[in-house]
């Protein structure tokens, strides 16, 4: 038989017989036979090549070799105990990790759900990343990331269909976003697609699916935008359309709830954005990945009007405590 396989039960029993200075009474607490203790002991000593044990007095004493060991041998026990806790503290989700990909989109759109999951779980760390779209399916492919938050209609999955799987989580109307000085700020009328050609707009550059989705649209619809501004950052689209004459193309939930900026539909409608959850297809899913997939479906059937988001508050951890992740 190989040591290794038998030497973590050769410590427990070296710290019995150590702490009870006796052979005969260690056996009897670990409920085995004295020479089987003897015989791990010993399997012991001649793998580390040392008297462990001084055997000739009355009692059992150690070495000055055993003390120093010993030392060694309790600190590695304490820390597999402290190994084991920690297992059963993920399990129960009272701590882990979670790593997140989202676009510049995605990012305030699911803002709130992040905060419904630091809520219910306040020892698990979410570390988000922020980047385009192929990047959130690569990271989450090749393990990098735990899940990703992404859109469904403008997919470059296809190539990783075998490698991530994804959950629809909402859909989103597409829209004008204008600032407050904007001459269409308020503008009820839907917005023709000829006059859509004739705004100017700050965009996000192509390596976005919303960007990549609304050139699309333009296609489609045989138009020549008049973009003047590209960017990655949403923060900085949403500051300059605040604040001056450019308008952008967001979802109609930022562009409706986001202060100083004002929505304005448009004819015909751009094809809804498909918001997704993905993660990898056969990777190891820990607890709090688990755990965040069944959040996040709960938030999105309860996030149409703020008092079913209020329903959804007060109905979480009742049900989360009885669907808790396997």
């Amino acid at each position: 038989m190989d040591r290794n396989l038998v030497f973590p039960r050769s410590i427990r029993y070296l710290i019995a017989v150590a702490d009870l200075q006796s052979f005969t009474r260690a056996a009897e607490m670990l409920f085995v036979s004295q020479p089987t203790l003897s015989q791990q002991i010993k399997q012991l000593e001649d793998l580390l090549d040392v008297q462990l044990l001084d055997r000739t007095g009355r009692s059992v004493t150690l070495t000055a070799a055993g003390e120093v060991y010993l030392r060694y041998a309790r600190r590695a026990l304490h820390e597999l105990e402290e190994g084991k806790r920690a297992i059963h503290e993920l399990q129960d989700l009272s701590r882990g990790s979670l790593r997140l990909g989202m676009t510049p989109i995605t990012d305030h759109l699911v803002s709130p759900l992040l905060e419904y999951f630091n809520s219910r779980y306040p020892g698990i760390t979410v570390s988000t990343q922020e980047m385009p779209q192929d990047s959130v399916e690569t990271e989450v492919a090749e393990g990098r990331l735990d899940m990703g938050i992404s859109f469904s209609n403008v997919l470059s999955t296809e190539a990783r269909s075998h490698e991530i799987q994804t959950n629809i989580l909402f859909t989103e109307t597409l829209s004008l976003a204008v600032g407050k000085t904007h001459p269409r700020a308020g503008q009820a009328d839907a917005l023709s697609i000829q006059a859509l050609e004739h705004e100017s707009l700050i965009l996000l550059n192509p390596d976005f699916a919303l960007r990549r989705h609304f050139d699309q649209y333009c296609r489609e619809m045989s138009i020549t935008p008049h973009i003047v501004m590209e960017t990655n950052s949403l923060s900085v689209i949403s500051e300059v359309v605040r604040l001056g004459r450019l308008s952008t193309i967001l979802p109609s939930t930022i562009a409706s709830h986001k202060q100083g900026l004002y929505p304005v539909m448009l004819k015909p409608e751009m094809p809804r954005h498909t918001v997704t959850l993905i993660c990898r297809k056969d990777g190891y899913k820990s607890p709090a990945c688990q755990a965040f997939g069944v959040l996040a479906a709960l938030w999105c059937n309860h996030r149409k009007d703020d008092d079913r988001d209020i329903e959804f508050q007060e109905t979480l951890p009742a049900y989360m405590t009885v669907h808790k992740p396997n």
